[in-house]
């Protein structure tokens, strides 16, 4: 049975097929981890639950109507006394069998709440990774923006700029089906960002932004340095 199969099966013939799988030892564990996903946990709960509230009013009523036999059969002298001994022993099989799938259903019904709380704890897992990534994400592209801005303006960038920078190459995340870590320049080249036509300026810019990379510390020697001096009129012939 597969997933398609159990969510079209109505009500009843979902809580049978719930209740076979109930029982940790005769359970199908391919079925009860469909009975038990986040997508069926709820519906699974209910048919145990209905199951269990059913099974406690049958024993509840069975038992009330063992008493009032038994006053009948005590009032009816030897006669009625030897027919209550004689019913009892069919009356204790039932009651035991059903008491024992009473306490089963609510073993699976306890089972199934840690089954819940493991969902909602992945749930709530996988929100606050979403939530922490794409914190992550707008964090990343504004200092990516904050790098293209002065690669623009061509300010002089310090030594807290080439450190902010660097972290878009250092700090990686895990990222396709083998989880592999990717640096968050790469995720903003190739997964954050739209993708525009490169114009000159923009190539430009970026030949800045690399240059502005390897700057081993504080400024890169492509756009800072001292001003050359001129000498003019002297023996050196420094003059530039």
């Amino acid at each position: 049975m597969d997933a398609h199969e159990l969510t079209s099966l109505n009500d009843r013939d979902y809580e049978q097929i719930v209740v076979a799988n109930a029982h940790l030892k005769h359970r199908d564990p391919d079925i009860w981890a469909l009975l038990t996903n986040i997508d069926n946990c709820e519906r699974t709960r209910t048919a145990l639950v209905n199951v269990h509230q059913r099974t406690a009013a049958t024993l509840r009523r069975r038992k009330t109507e063992r008493e009032e036999f038994e006053q009948e059969c005590r009032a009816r002298g030897a006669d009625g006394k030897h027919e209550w001994f004689t019913t009892r022993p069919e009356y204790e099989r039932w009651r035991r069998g059903t008491a024992n799938f009473h306490q089963m259903v609510q073993a699976a019904i306890a089972e199934l709440g840690k089954a819940r709380r493991a969902n909602n704890h992945r749930v709530t897992t996988q929100q606050s990774a979403q939530a922490a990534r794409e914190s992550l994400r707008q964090l990343a592209t504004a200092v990516q923006r904050h790098q293209a801005a002065h690669a623009k303006s061509g300010e002089i960038a310090g030594q807290e700029d080439y450190e902010l920078w660097q972290l878009l190459d250092r700090l990686t995340l895990p990222c396709g089906p083998s989880q592999e870590p990717t640096p968050l320049r790469t995720m903003l080249d190739f997964y954050w960002t739209d993708v525009d036509v490169v114009t000159d300026e923009d190539r430009s810019r970026a030949t800045t932004e690399r240059s502005m990379r390897r700057a081993p510390a504080g400024r890169s020697s492509e756009f800072t340095g001292m001003p050359r001096a001129r000498h003019v009129g002297n023996d050196k012939g420094l003059s530039a």
